[in-house]
């Protein structure tokens, strides 16, 4: 027993009175877009394995192989002796499919965003704090960057460019850089920003560009390698992930060579952790190698993703704007969410509830994740038990 656990069970009972208490469940894959949990075999709606590569073959293969040739640590942080060759080389060829002049690599998402945003912002550097606008519904991992850079969020409306554009004219006055920080697609609405749009007022304002490509790296844009290419060199950073479409694990950003060697001295994300392994950074290789060839499983899944919209429109489930993969459905409350989320299990299927503050109250929701290791059939089945399972409000 620990000191704190009288206030950590009144914190667990306050959130179990809200329905809003989160536990862990151990799950065990059951093959392409299949999951295994509590004894049954379930239709996985919820993972983020966009394309299904995450079990993929060459995968599989080169993350053994490297592992066996290269071992199965890197023993150390970059800048003493964990950057092997082949850190260097995944780097290299990540760069030339997003057109950058170099990328470099993280451990997360959430560490790269909650590392390089403070080292962005940083004072010494900038000689003033940073004017930073920021979309309401970004990520929790951008939100944590701002916060622990001690900077202020100027929100804009979500995906409202004209709102942004206001700003930015509204503090043209004062004195600082302006960073312009948001996502290319949202997680939990599915919906993607206005890209070019982005890049123009960018260029217009004089403002830093950092585009968030998590949920659309693999998925969208040329090649699969994000939507930041249509901001047609206006982008100064792009950060995306290997968890998700590229079915592995990492991140990465994507620029300059100046903002790469500049992270490489200033980000402590990068500075004092520990590299990728090598199994790692093999499954990113065999990603890096498959993504641009799989237009056809892209397209398919844009396809399957506008199906079920239609379908949840015509039960009079709202989706939140969704244009992507990623399909919400709206619940509304918590315990509409979970009981909802419970109904499709006995059916199934698989749908997690999202509820806050990972959302806004009154937004709890499923959110469905497609994959293109979805059959037809198993999207069929994911309408029918949705159409059996929701109670209009």
């Amino acid at each position: 027993m620990s000191l704190l656990d009288p206030l950590f069970r009144q914190h667990l009972d306050r959130l179990d009175q809200r329905h809003s208490r989160r536990t862990l469940l151990p799950v065990r894959p059951e093959g392409a877009g299949r999951i295994r949990r509590g004894g049954r075999t379930l239709l996985n709606f919820s993972s983020n394995d966009y394309l299904g590569l995450a079990s993929h073959p060459l995968l599989v293969e080169r993350a053994g192989d490297w592992a066996r040739r290269w071992g199965a640590g890197s023993t150390a942080s970059r800048l003493v002796c964990g950057t092997l060759e082949l850190h260097a080389e995944v780097e290299a060829k990540l760069a030339r499919l997003k057109g950058t002049e170099a990328a470099l690599l993280f451990n997360s998402g959430w560490q790269a965003n909650a590392a390089v945003l403070p080292a962005l912002f940083d004072r010494e550097l900038l000689g003033a704090e940073s004017l930073v606008f920021t979309d309401r519904l970004n990520h929790a991992s951008l939100h944590h960057g701002c916060a622990a850079a001690g900077v202020r969020q100027i929100r804009f409306r979500h995906n409202d460019l004209d709102h942004l554009d206001s700003l930015l004219a509204q503090h043209a006055g004062e004195p600082g850089v302006r960073f312009i920080v948001t996502e290319s697609v949202f997680s939990m609405d599915g919906d993607r920003a206005d890209v070019p749009t982005l890049a123009a007022l960018a260029e217009r304002h004089g403002a830093f560009l950092f585009l968030d490509e998590a949920h659309a790296t693999g998925v969208l844009g040329p090649r699969g390698m994000g939507l930041a290419a249509l901001g047609e060199g206006r982008v100064d950073l792009a950060m995306g992930t290997f968890s998700k479409a590229l079915g592995g694990f990492g991140a990465y950003v994507a620029g300059s060579q100046a903002l790469c060697d500049y992270l490489v001295n200033r980000c402590g994300g990068l500075i004092y952790a520990t590299a990728l392994p090598p199994a790692v950074l093999g499954a990113m290789d065999a990603a890096l190698d498959l993504v641009p060839t799989l237009d056809a499983e892209r397209a398919r899944l844009q396809a399957v993703a506008e199906r079920l919209r239609a379908a949840f429109h015509g039960l009079g489930i709202a989706t939140a704007g969704s244009s992507t993969q990623i399909v919400p459905a709206i619940a509304g409350a918590e315990e509409d969410a979970l009981a909802l989320s419970r109904r499709l299990e006995e059916r199934g299927i698989l749908g997690i509830a999202i509820r806050p503050p990972t959302v806004p109250p009154g937004t709890s929701r499923l959110r469905f994740a497609l994959s293109a290791a979805h059959t037809d059939a198993d999207l069929e089945a994911l309408m029918d038990a949705v159409a059996d399972a929701w109670t209009p409000a």
